[in-house]
């Protein structure tokens, strides 16, 4: 579904992605590993296109994401660290608008499609209500809605359990497991034990290079190896 070859971002002499590659197949949850700067949100920018590498490919589903942006974007759903969401819209607004963006033409498709991502992500009760009065929890929810719209293959997210408590962490990646049954799933985090919670395999970030990668069981037993 994916392949990164070569991925490399350099910023003046700052090298932020050091020519990275690894593959990310169809139908299962991808974890992008590794502690603050590391890379993994650039990383993440560039897979979506929202920044241009420095060096290197990124295909989806045959598009290029260079050479054949809108195309490519069309299998993404992208939920970044801050999503942009509108605080004066309903939930309901918000998302008619996200689905309208996204080329959803007609009114009643539109409709359908978000009633849709409401009911995958917890939000019946909430289509209503202004976002700028939601709990951060529920703001992620209304991302990820977001996100599912367009009917895209792959949902990206970028540290989608930051600044929650608890049980709100917890909720999202139980959110999470669910969508994996029916989309490929990336995620970074910073968090060695949600990636094992939620996570098929994991791709392990360190100062731009990417060091590891495997099943959290692999990558465990070779930590228990080296310890």
């Amino acid at each position: 579904m994916i392949q990164v070859e070569h991925l490399t971002k350099r910023y003046g002499g700052h090298t932020a992605v050091d020519d990275i590659s690894f593959t990310v197949e169809d139908g299962c949850i991808y974890g992008l590993l590794g502690p603050n700067g590391a890379g993994k949100s650039t990383t993440m920018n560039i897979i979506t296109g929202y920044l241009s590498a420095t060096d290197g490919t990124v295909t989806i589903n045959g598009h290029d994401i260079a050479e054949e942006p809108a195309a490519a974007k069309a299998c993404i759903g992208y939920l970044p660290e801050q999503p942009p969401l509108y605080q004066d819209m309903t939930v309901r607004e918000y998302l008619l608008f996200v689905a309208e963006l996204k080329g959803t033409r007609k009114k009643a498709d539109r409709i359908a499609a978000v009633e849709n991502a409401c009911a995958r992500t917890g939000l019946q009760e909430m289509e209503g209500r202004l976002i700028r009065n939601l709990s951060k929890g529920y703001r992620q929810r209304v991302g990820i809605a977001g996100a599912l719209l367009g009917t895209p293959k792959v949902i990206i997210l970028d540290e989608p359990t930051v600044g929650l408590d608890p049980a709100q962490m917890i909720e999202i990646r139980s959110l999470i497991h669910d969508l994996g049954k029916t989309h490929t799933v990336i995620l970074s985090s910073h968090i060695l034990s949600e990636v094992q919670t939620v996570c098929d395999r994991v791709l392990i970030i360190a100062h731009g290079k990417l060091v590891a990668q495997g099943t959290p069981e692999e990558l465990a037993g070779k930590l228990a190896a080296k310890g």
